[in-house]
């Protein structure tokens, strides 16, 4: 609760100002947990593409088989943040853009900066993750079709998933 007080609150009594005044409580948390070391697509920016050429863009999900199975995005491929083996991409072509992306973007960001150091030239991170996607009104899937459900991890993140339903099973 703490963290979420710092968060949308200015730094030491300072005035915010020019895109500080723009941004959510959700992006500020999100400027605080990224590390910057994968650039972000923005859930827009990511749905036109893949509107536009589906199978351009490897979809790789971060999160576990349990928040997987409750939803995920469209053609996105399983990749468990918490066994991910780089030899799972071997015949993967470098030069294939690949996008990670998990709860929020943290534990995507983490396997988006592994995929960069095998040498893989076009990597990026949702932003804010598969929350931000629903949160902008965008579908989700699972193994019967469109869901509204996701998986929001663990009640502390609850909270940032504004739209959809919270399943944990």
């Amino acid at each position: 609760m703490l963290l979420l007080v710092a968060l949308s609150t200015g730094a030491c009594g300072q005035k915010p100002t020019g895109k500080e005044l723009t941004m959510t409580a959700y992006d500020r948390m999100l400027s605080v947990l990224y590390k910057q070391t994968v650039p972000t697509v923005r859930p827009a920016s990511l749905a036109t593409t893949l509107r536009q050429a589906p199978t351009s863009v490897l979809l790789l999900d971060t999160r576990t088989p349990a928040e997987y199975q409750v939803s995920h995005l469209q053609g996105a491929q399983l990749v468990d943040f918490d066994s991910f083996k780089a030899t799972d991409f071997q015949d993967v072509p470098r030069t294939r853009p690949v996008v990670v992306y998990c709860s929020v973007g943290a534990r995507s960001e983490q396997v988006g900066a592994q995929l960069r150091a095998l040498g893989f030239q076009n990597v990026q991170n949702l932003y804010g993750g598969i929350f931000q996607w629903v949160n902008d009104g965008l579908p989700v899937y699972n193994s019967q079709g469109v869901t509204t459900k996701v998986h929001p991890y663990s009640v502390l993140w609850r909270p940032w998933l504004k739209s959809g339903t919270a399943a944990y099973e």
